[in-house]
């Protein structure tokens, strides 16, 4: 597009819904200005451009917001269209792509919140099912690496990288403040190489949380729930 633009993301340091907006104008290269938002004293510009949700991100186009990180992802996919693509041509691999999304997006988010914010059979419960479920994506994702290797030497990033990058590329800090494993090389190798692969990606570099920080945050904020302090009378 040409001509000047006003390019705006609210978003939040930790969070991966906010990431993946981000990563896609990284994939895009379309520059934009990003507006650090907190959950406790959000600014008048956030509760005015989301008033049905009030949350993050946003993205805010030549003064347009648009909100929900799916939708943001289409609509920019569709608005820079001379620019890497997120998605496919072809249709049948155009719905590929967005059944696995959809299946990432809609599956793992609550799961893992039960897992990080439990113990014992609950945890252990959550733990299993997440390991079933990694089992069906390292199946599926096969149609897209049929030889095996998910490297990113001859292609961009698409939109199914994008939001595995940030919902998986930080797992190990998951799993160091869990004490469990949750991707196992050897049962879904597939999956694993593929996230190995996006967390030394340039670009997923540029926007994950580093691991120890990560790991700093997720500690305490998971001993909060499964120890919290003694009610005040």
């Amino acid at each position: 597009m040409a001509g000047k633009e006003s390019v705006i993301v609210h978003g939040m340091w930790a969070s991966p819904y906010s990431k993946r907006v981000e990563l896609a104008f990284k994939v895009k290269g379309i520059p934009y200005e990003y507006v650090e938002e907190d959950f406790k004293n959000k600014t008048p510009e956030l509760l005015k451009y989301n008033p049905v949700h009030k949350k993050i991100p946003v993205l805010v186009h030549n003064g347009k917001p648009i909100a929900e990180s799916l939708v943001i992802l289409e609509y920019i996919e569709e608005v820079w269209k001379d620019c890497p693509q997120l998605l496919p041509n072809d249709p049948y691999e155009k719905a590929q792509v967005r059944f696995w999304v959809d299946f990432i997006n809609q599956k793992f988010t609550d799961i893992m919140m039960t897992i990080i914010k439990t113990k014992g059979e609950v945890q252990e419960k959550a733990l299993s099912q997440v390991h079933e479920l990694i089992k069906v994506l390292d199946e599926g994702i096969k149609i897209f690496f049929p030889d095996g290797n998910p490297t990113f030497e001859v292609k961009n990033l698409g939109l199914l990288d994008i939001i595995a990058s940030t919902v998986f590329c930080s797992f190990s800090a998951t799993e160091e403040v869990i004490g469990a494993k949750i991707i196992d090389p050897e049962k879904t190798p597939l999956l694993y190489s593929w996230v190995k692969a996006l967390g030394e990606h340039p670009l997923v570099m540029e926007i994950i949380i580093p691991h120890e920080k990560l790991v700093s945050i997720l500690g305490p904020w998971r001993q909060s729930f499964i120890n919290p302090p003694p009610s005040q009378s």
